[in-house]
């Protein structure tokens, strides 16, 4: 039996890493809708899920099988292709952006490394860039659906994603400016000297930045309190509407994919991603894989954490009206982001 070429291992490397990130992503999606339920459950003096599998935890899979076998209606009026390829678009947006985030610290197997599925040089460009085309099956679902209640839900997720997406991308200038570069491993990298005191927000001084970052992913993900494109008591169910079924299920799984790609970036950018807190001040014990290991347990920790905070605003904060959305966007957090920008680049011409 012939030895495989290095370009054939690198190709079945880089599909076995795809296939394992996709159904770990997807796992980690039907599980975050079963915390969010026990969470909220537990913050409104309730038990959440409990009956389905030991403590709830075979919920998700009752209500994926429950999704996927309900009958899946069609609008007579509907723009039928452009119907059909809404949920398609923002489902895949929402997936392929993770391809660019490393999980762990670099592990490399035949010249590959095991915990990126695909490391570029620019890969905050790439999930800025593929996040803002998630916009248009959010967009096409509305107008497709030929309803005016989902019609008035998607222009109100286009221009609420378009003008945080502004917010959102000038709160990373400043971390970019620090690491000199785009790519998340360098990013990564320029936060791990001295652990916590080395994170963007602490040691670089980008709680600002982080604000603003913050806020502007809840509007960009379309959760409380800037949940208005699916306001249940104005649009009945905003731009899915008229979807049921596995279309319906395709939009529920983008939301909260986006949510997961969201606090993966968060933990990327201002805190250090999947390098310890503790930095170089515990010395490193245990062999090859507990070190390969502990990287993607500190990541784990660190984005179940803003899973939480995301959690814990939806259960406490009421939704904005509509002229304070977008009030709050161009003329709080546009102008905060670009003074950021500046003090910024201020601070490190000083220091130079």
């Amino acid at each position: 039996m012939r030895p495989l070429t290095p370009f054939l291992t690198f190709l079945l490397l880089s599909i076995l890493k795809i296939v394992v990130v996709l159904v770990i992503t997807l796992t980690a999606v039907a599980y975050t809708v079963l915390l969010e339920r026990k969470v909220l459950g537990r913050m409104q003096n309730r038990w959440g899920p409990s009956r389905v599998g030991p403590f709830g935890l075979l919920q998700p899979l009752a209500d994926g099988i429950k999704l996927f076998l309900k009958e899946d209606l069609m609008p007579l009026a509907s723009e039928r292709p452009l119907f059909i390829i809404a949920p398609i678009i923002a489902l895949a947006c929402s997936l392929v952006s993770i391809a660019v985030v490393p999980f762990g610290a670099i592990q490399n197997v035949k010249g590959v490394d095991i915990f990126n599925v695909a490391n570029v040089n620019i890969g905050l460009l790439v999930i800025l860039g593929i996040t803002s085309i998630g916009v248009y099956g959010i967009a096409l679902s509305g107008w497709s659906s030929n309803n005016k209640f989902a019609l008035l839900g998607s222009l109100r997720a286009t221009s609420q994603m378009i003008s945080y997406e502004l917010a959102l991308g000038l709160s990373l200038v400043g971390v970019v400016l620090r690491a000199q570069s785009l790519s998340l491993r360098d990013i990564v990298s320029s936060q791990s000297a001295h652990g916590a005191l080395s994170w963007n927000i602490f040691g670089g001084f980008q709680f600002v930045a982080f604000f603003v970052y913050l806020v502007a992913a809840y509007a960009e993900t379309n959760r409380s309190p800037f949940d208005l494109p699916e306001a249940e008591s104005e649009l009945v169910a905003g731009y899915h509407t008229e979807y049921s079924s596995m279309k319906f299920a395709m939009f529920f799984m983008a939301e909260y994919a986006n949510m997961i790609t969201v606090s993966c970036v968060a933990t990327l950018l201002f805190f250090g991603g999947p390098s310890s807190p503790f930095g170089h001040l515990i010395p490193a014990f245990g062999g090859a894989i507990v070190q390969a290991i502990l990287p993607i347990l500190w990541f784990v920790l660190k984005v179940l954490a803003f899973l939480l905070l995301y959690i814990w605003v939806r259960g406490t904060l009421p939704r904005f009206r509509y002229d304070q959305l977008m009030g709050f966007g161009w003329k709080v957090l546009l102008p905060i982001a670009m003074v950021n920008i500046i003090v910024t680049s201020l601070v490190l011409a000083l220091r130079a």
